[in-house]
Parts: C-alpha cells; structure tokens; sequence
C-alpha cells in the first residue's frame, strides 16, 4: 500500500538536520504499517519497541534517560543489536508510557546518528502530561487515504496521476470513469483496513463491517480520555457531528441533557483524539488566516468520509444511487471529502468564511492559501449565477484571488467572473499550498 507519506519518511533518513520522528494521526490510520514498510526497505535492521504490548520494557525509561543506556537495555530485550546508521529504532504506542517520549530529546542531541521514530494514539493526550521535548523532535502527521491513494490501491495508478496533477478539462470518458471511482471512494472511505476489504473481496459491505469495527475502537478508547469524560456524552457528540458536516456546531445542539462546558469539553476530546476535525471561521481580509480564528464560530468535519457514512446511519441503496454527488446526503459527503483533501494539501490549516454582520447568512465552505493568495472555495453544484456568498466574499476582499468551485461539471474557467469550476476530483491538487 503506498502511502504520501513513504516519500517523506525517505527524504527524512537522508536530511542533513534529522531528528527523531514523531508520526501523528488518529487510530487505526496506517501508522504502524507505513514505518514498518520504511523500516524493512531502507534499513539494515529494524528493531521495534511496543509500549503497550510490552509493559515491562517501560522500565527501560524509568532510569536515567542516556540513549546508550537505554538502546543497551532494549538490544538485550529485543534480541538484536541497534546500530547507528543502520538500524531504525521505532518506538510504537509510545503514549503507554509518556515518560518515552521525553527521552527523545537525549536521543537527539546525544545519539544524533541513530534513526528513531515514535508513534501512537492518543499521543496528544500523553503530550499534555510531560516535559515535552521542544525543538528536538519532527512531527509527521498521517491521514487517511486520500482519493489520489486510494486509486494507487485499487491499481488505477494512471488515474492517479491524472487527479494529483494540475487541473485541467479531460476527455468525457475519463472523467465519469473518475466521478465512479469517487462514488466508490466515498462510501469505502479512506481507512487502510477498509480500502484493503474492499480491493481483496470487491465487496463494500466488507468494507461497511471495517467502519464499523473501526467506530467501535474509537468508542472503546473513550475511557482513556482524559481529564475523563462521560463516554455516552462522547458517542452521542461523535454521531451528531458526522450527522452535522457543512453546518455551524452550536454546542447546545451537539446532545440533549448536557451542560454547554460538558458538550465543549466532549467536543475538544474528540478533536484532540484526531477523530473529528474543528474548521474556525476566519476573516479573510489579510494573512495568517488563523490569526483571526474565530473561537465560536466554526464547523466541523469528519476524520474519515467512509466512517461518517457509518455514524450518519444514511441508507446505502438510496444515497449511492443519486446520479449527483453533490446530492448525497444533502451535499454533506461532498463537503466532507474537499474538506478531507484540503485538510492535506492545506497541511492542517482548514478554515472557512462566514459573514459576521448582523442577520447575515452569507458563508463560503472553505479558504484555501495558495502560493501565498486566498481563494475562496465551494462546494456546489449551481451555476455561477446562484454563488451569492462567493459573489460577496470576491466583492469584499479584493486582495482574494479567483474564487475556486467545486462541482460535477468539467473544468471550465470564467475569467469575466474571476471563478474556475473544477471537478470534485481535483480538490487535492487544486488547493495544494504551493502549485509547482
């Protein structure tokens, strides 16, 4: 399974100013699978340590933290010698015992030569509680697929390359083949486990039995939270906002029953957690955007297009069967899967635009920066006539550059609007930070 992130891994072995390695991302993301595949293929050896697996290694980083001393330790319990150079030393579920991830810091600066990455779930939680290594380590966050891998998956590698390149008109044929293949994608989603059910039966209610296994472990780790918070407070805030993608999160309405600070604390969980993604609305009248965040003003995304499926509880037969993506769920799937795609190619910064003048419901999906100029993106399926909001943002920041449309319709630029609309297909490429 090829991953973006194989690249990245590859091109931190060889940096000149390499330090250890941090790999973030929600459960069950393919983190593990990624750095064993790394550590198999461009490594003399690789030596893995599970913290959770093994608890009795967590006495290893009870001592003093010297990395000699503690990579003498792990060599007798793992049974192999760790050589700097050629061996990866991957530390996994490294949030069993936070206490690991501070040594980071002596590997960097007194075993610089020795290639160390960590991961984990949770690990936000685990980093909140500890003297936290600044400066010393890098941070690599992993998603799930993206459309574009996805494709690689499936074996569709030309397609691929057509939707990771820039964007352009392509013939008919080719694009309803790519319009399938999105349906396809987003009711399969982009989950590692779930895509591979998918290519190894053909079957999508396999993958459907994936998502839901995979919705039952986040529920599962709802009891390590921390500070603690009622799981069924948390399981009700995770269903309303699948349910609620391309809405304005009001915390009141996120579950009945609960406080305000109760739902926030739930919410902020769940974000901290990676599994659901907050989307603040910004002012867009200069840069950074995320300078004028708004802290109550925001929506709300999904991890993962293919688990939202599961939580909304939609009826397949019907949603799948609308010729429109657009249509899907009321637009929501469609809404989702840009937001998934930017959340990538925007690298963590996802914001949207909302009128904040008085009795105004003038909103815009998302903002995107791109080679340094904000473009205002939507998700629509009108023709440019009925783009009110994005009409106005244009109107209002003249600085913005042209407005960026994503729809079903083929690739069609309206310069005298100052407007592209670009099929959905596009949206990674087409909001990539920098286009080279």
């Amino acid at each position: 399974m090829k991953r973006f992130i194989d690249q990245e891994l590859r091109k931190w072995k060889e940096a000149r100013r390499r330090k250890p390695l941090i790999v973030r991302g929600a459960r069950q993301v393919g983190k593990t699978y990624s750095i064993r595949q790394f550590g198999k293929d461009c490594f003399d050896a690789f030596a893995v340590v599970n913290l959770e697996r093994n608890p009795d290694w967590h006495r290893i980083f009870e001592d003093n933290l010297h990395p000699k001393r503690i990579c003498a330790d792990l060599e007798i319990v793992l049974q192999q010698k760790i050589v700097p150079g050629k061996t990866l030393l991957f530390i996994d579920e490294i949030q069993a015992y936070p206490r690991a991830i501070t040594a980071l810091r002596y590997f960097y600066e007194e075993l610089p030569d020795l290639h160390v990455i960590a991961a984990g779930s949770l690990l936000e939680f685990a980093m909140k509680d500890i003297s936290f290594p600044v400066g010393r380590v890098q941070f690599s966050r992993l998603h799930p697929l993206c459309f574009a891998e996805y494709l690689q998956v499936t074996g569709n590698n030309e397609a691929a390359n057509i939707v990771l390149g820039s964007p352009q008109t392509v013939s008919q044929t080719i694009h309803e083949f790519l319009c399938k293949e999105l349906r396809r994608y987003f009711f399969v989603g982009g989950m590692p486990e779930s895509v591979l059910a998918y290519v190894e039966t053909g079957s999508m209610r396999e993958s459907f039995e994936v998502q839901a296994e995979i919705c039952d472990t986040y529920r599962l780790d709802f009891s390590k939270y921390s500070p603690r918070a009622d799981k069924y407070c948390l399981n009700t805030v995770l269903t309303t906002v699948a349910q609620s993608v391309g809405q304005q999160i009001k915390y009141s309405r996120l579950a009945d029953g609960y406080s305000n600070p109760t739902l926030k604390k739930a919410f902020n969980l769940l974000c901290l957690a990676n599994v659901i993604r907050k989307v603040p609305s910004v002012d867009p009248s200069g840069l950074p955007l995320g300078a004028t965040a708004a802290a109550n003003i925001f929506k709300a995304l999904m991890i993962d297009i293919g688990l939202m499926r599961h939580l909304t509880g939609m009826p397949v037969d019907v949603e799948y069967g609308k010729e429109d993506l657009l249509n899907i769920y009321r637009g929501a799937m469609a809404e989702q899967f840009v937001g998934q795609e930017m959340a990538l190619s925007q690298k963590e910064n996802l914001y949207y635009w909302s009128r904040r003048a008085k009795s105004s419901s003038a909103e815009v999906d998302y903002v995107a920066i791109i080679d340094g100029r904000i473009h205002p993106v939507e998700v629509k399926s009108g023709v440019s006539g009925r783009l009110k909001s994005l009409h106005l943002f244009l109107e209002k920041y003249k600085s913005s550059s042209k407005g960026i449309v994503f729809s079903m319709r083929p690739y069609t630029e309206l310069t005298e609007k100052n407007i592209v609309f670009m099929p959905l297909y596009f949206a990674f490429s087409a909001t990539k930070t920098q286009i080279l």
